[in-house]
């Protein structure tokens, strides 16, 4: 008989994807089968996420991997970008579509909560660096129960549930935190590895709201619902694999990072490694350093760069003016430019991190630290790319030198995974700048950590996977 089949369910900020990965002649072959686009909408003046439809188009393609699989699908695992969360009316129904973390109405919460408790004083207790995009600053803008205005269906007690852990509650019928997304919220105790409960208490979260926190690799139970009747899912079992999607990116990697940084680059790009311990000094809280759950152990220490989501705002900005460009003529024509651009970007510039008008932004930002502007006119988007890709080129380099100095040692070589892998002039720039070799690795490899952890848990026989076996899983599956 042959093997059951595997599901892996990414949800990206810009497309959320069901691969299936079947065993053909005893090897495992992915397939992406269902796409669905994706992007954050304006309701109002809250930028919001299509929830309702993402979750139309995920039950699409999960028939499309049950006709595609007749030998019946064995697991299903979620992942996703990490902080956004949903809130549950009592009948177990989202309260309303969720808020996008590039809304801007934690800005107010995380000022107030810097009041409170110092953020150097929450770094340290957490591991989280803190950002405003938090979810511990977003479930403060929550409005109690009550409370008038566009935000008046949002009750700050009503249950709460991460964004992949949702999708994995509407499989399975319960409702977790999976450890390495739980940790990305700014509300996980380092030394106990669960929620901290003084620190609900200091911020006035109640910690009932919360759900509980399991790790990397664990089976929810069997899917249920409609898609349940299907003959491929008669046997289906719902997994939470590292449901942070960086963390299963960089369980997709086969080889081991002791010596080696990773750059998960795509909408934002993650510089880091695996450490066993935290780092919560100074330095690295200066240079903008967060402690993540990695998937069947350790720790993601890495810093968060702003990224392609720059370079996507232009193309949406040019497009709407009627210059409609892809990708790859931007690559190209940036790297066939004669000389190097005139002027370098702070990627981490909080107006760039913000949607609209961003060629706009990234004038502003040259005229700021005193570079030429880039006349906004057909013929120069060009420029603009080969500029962003400088500056995070530099960005990176700044990155990795940091990590050198935190951790004591000398980095051999850099392992780079999404979809920025395919932009060789960004990965030439980034061994110019860094001084280190950077090999490639997969574009999508959160789809294969994804699988891998789902396959590592279906064999563990303790309490969970190693991240050995993860790795091995994720060999198998580059492989093909």
């Amino acid at each position: 008989m042959q093997e059951a089949a595997r599901v892996a369910v990414d949800l990206g900020a810009e497309s959320c994807r069901v691969s299936l990965l079947r065993w053909i002649n005893s090897e495992p072959v992915v397939e992406v089968i269902h796409r669905i686009p994706n992007g954050p909408l304006r309701s109002g003046d809250s930028l919001c996420w299509p929830l309702t439809r993402i979750l139309a188009g995920l039950e699409e393609g999960l028939r499309k991997a049950a006709a595609a699989a007749p030998e019946g699908i064995g697991s299903i695992g979620v992942d996703g970008w990490s902080v956004d969360y949903v809130r549950l009316a009592p009948s177990g129904k989202m309260l309303r579509e969720p808020f996008c973390y590039r809304d801007e109405r934690a800005t107010a919460t995380k000022e107030a909560a810097d009041r409170i408790i110092s953020s150097f004083d929450l770094y340290q207790r957490t591991g989280t660096y803190p950002l405003k995009i938090n979810t511990v600053y977003q479930l403060l803008a929550d409005p109690a129960a009550g409370a008038e205005g566009e935000n008046q269906k949002i009750d700050s007690r009503a249950p709460w549930v991460m964004f992949p852990e949702f999708v994995l509650y509407w499989l399975s019928g319960r409702r977790v935190a999976e450890y390495t997304n739980a940790t990305h919220t700014g509300l996980v105790n380092l030394k106990t590895g669960n929620w901290d409960a003084e620190l609900f208490a200091l911020l006035g979260l109640p910690l009932e709201a919360a759900p509980p926190i399991v790790p990397s690799g664990t089976v929810l139970g069997p899917l249920i619902g409609p898609l349940a009747q299907l003959d491929a899912f008669r046997a289906t079992q719902i997994i939470a694999p590292a449901t942070h999607d960086t963390a299963s990116a960089i369980a997709g990697i086969p080889t081991d990072l002791s010596s080696a940084a990773y750059i998960s680059s795509g909408t934002w790009s993650l510089v880091g490694t695996i450490t066993r311990d935290p780092v919560t000094t100074k330095h690295a809280f200066d240079a903008g350093y967060t402690n993540i759950g990695a998937a069947a152990g350790g720790l993601l220490f890495h810093s968060l760069i702003n990224s392609m989501w720059v370079l996507k705002q232009c193309m949406d900005a040019w497009a709407a003016d009627g210059r409609r460009w892809s990708i790859e003529n931007l690559v190209q024509e940036a790297a066939e430019l004669g000389s190097a651009a005139t002027g370098v970007l702070d990627m981490d510039a909080e107006t760039l991190m913000l949607d609209n008008g961003m060629p706009r932004r990234i004038n502003s930002e040259l005229a700021r630290l005193g570079f030429d502007v880039i006349p906004d006119v057909a013929g120069n988007e060009p420029l603009f790319a080969r500029t962003i890709f400088e500056s995070l080129a530099l960005r990176y380099a700044s990155a990795t030198a940091n990590l050198e100095k935190m951790l004591g040692r000398k980095l051999e070589r850099i392992h780079m995974i999404g979809g920025a892998t395919r932009n060789k002039f960004l990965v030439g720039l980034t061994e110019q700048q860094t001084g280190l070799k950077v090999e490639i690795g997969e574009t999508e490899s959160s789809t294969i950590g994804n699988l891998a952890v789902q396959l590592a848990a279906s064999e563990a026989t303790g309490d969970r996977a190693t991240p050995a076996t993860v790795r091995e899983w994720a060999g198998r599956i580059c492989k093909q």
